[in-house]
């Protein structure tokens, strides 16, 4: 996000958060006799994990900067300039777009069970997914590739 950002609700939907670090985040709803409705009450708590920070932030309506951001855990990298920012994320995209789609959406949801669950529940969840992953061909697809030292191609999920 950069300059005024308007859009908080909306990132904090977001599986990974990159940010210049003089952008503007606020939750302004309030100010305007409403209580955010499209899931940043929902969300942020549990991203920023400091509910007294969160409450203050939201309560107040205060804009705090891409470095605060970060500082708070809503984010995980800030950079100086829009167009480092930019390629950052394009960088992480392209190399997460390499990888096998069925492993990063397994891991996805492995990881959005965790945070819900105790170990012990997630690592059973974990074995029984598992067991329909092997299911599938980017397993063979990668294992080739890494020993032919090429880049596997996987489908689409």
């Amino acid at each position: 996000m950069s300059k005024a950002c308007a859009g908080t609700s909306l990132i904090t939907a977001a599986d990974i958060r990159y940010t210049v670090s003089d952008a503007i985040f606020s939750v302004k709803e309030i100010d305007i006799g409403l209580a955010a409705d499209i899931g940043v009450l929902q969300r942020i708590q549990k991203l920023v994990g400091n509910d007294i920070l969160t409450r203050e932030s939201i309560y107040t309506a205060r804009n705090f900067s891409g470095t605060q951001a970060k500082d708070y855990g809503l984010v995980s990298r800030t950079f100086q300039s829009r167009k480092e920012c930019i390629e950052a994320a394009f960088n992480l995209a392209e190399g997460n777009a390499a990888k096998s789609p069925v492993a990063v959406q397994s891991t996805k949801r492995a990881l959005n069970y965790a945070k819900d669950h105790t170990i012990d529940d997630s690592l059973e969840w974990m074995a029984n997914w598992n067991q329909s992953m092997l299911q599938t061909e980017d397993i063979i697809k990668n294992a080739m590739a890494m020993q032919s030292k090429q880049k596997p191609t996987f489908n689409d999920v």
